[in-house]
């Protein structure tokens, strides 16, 4: 027996140049580190127990559907539940762009308006496209800008490459979001009315010249 120990610490020190006592020492100081350690993430209760491989399978429904809708499906009314708005003018379809809870949340492309808010988290106020909500964003996606002057509907000057990546955008849009109204001209002054007073007015001046 006492053959067998010298042995044995003679290949300790061969293999790691340390005495007998140092590579215990540190052996046992590795132990209680990794004690220690694993002590931070595991229960001591459990530190024993084998692993459990744990999926989303092996939840109960309830669970399983909470934890679905948290992190893949939108938030928010499903698509064919929108109510349709009509028609709208610019300066309407910003009232909708997040400031009253109690209003949809409606984005313009091409003049046609959807309701996005299902995905209040990036449409609604603090999301990353807050920007875009209540507002014609046509020229933005084209460009994949967030400049507040490319937040528009203008689509001068634009070539096939954007047109191309307008298109992707609202086909996505069409998918996704309900169509629920048209954006329109804003109203403007009844131009027949102007012509007509201008056309009385011509025509006294043309009288009292005559006369």
């Amino acid at each position: 027996m006492e053959g067998i120990y010298r042995a044995v610490m003679e290949e300790i020190w061969r293999y790691t140049g340390l005495s007998p006592t140092a590579f215990f020492t540190i052996a046992g100081m590795m132990i209680v580190v990794y004690r220690i350690v694993t002590g931070m993430f595991v229960d001591p209760e459990d530190f024993n127990k084998p692993p459990v491989a744990a999926t989303i399978n092996t939840v109960d429904s309830y669970s399983k559907s909470n934890f679905v809708n948290k992190y893949f499906n939108s938030t928010g009314p499903a698509k064919g539940s929108s109510v349709q708005m009509g028609d709208m003018t610019e300066e309407q379809l910003r009232e909708y762009g997040g400031s009253n809870p109690n209003k949809p949340l409606l984005v313009a492309i091409r003049a046609r308006i959807y309701d996005v808010s299902s995905s209040r988290n990036f449409y609604g106020p603090g999301g990353p496209y807050a920007m875009f909500a209540g507002r014609e964003v046509s020229r933005a996606l084209a460009l994949l800008s967030f400049k507040p002057q490319d937040i528009n509907g203008n689509l001068e000057g634009l070539g096939p490459d954007e047109l191309g990546i307008l298109q992707d955008w609202e086909e996505k849009f069409i998918e996704k979001y309900d169509k629920v109204g048209q954006l329109v001209a804003e109203p403007r002054a009844n131009s027949d009315e102007q012509t007509e007073g201008g056309g009385d007015e011509t025509q006294s001046e043309a009288n009292g010249q005559a006369q």
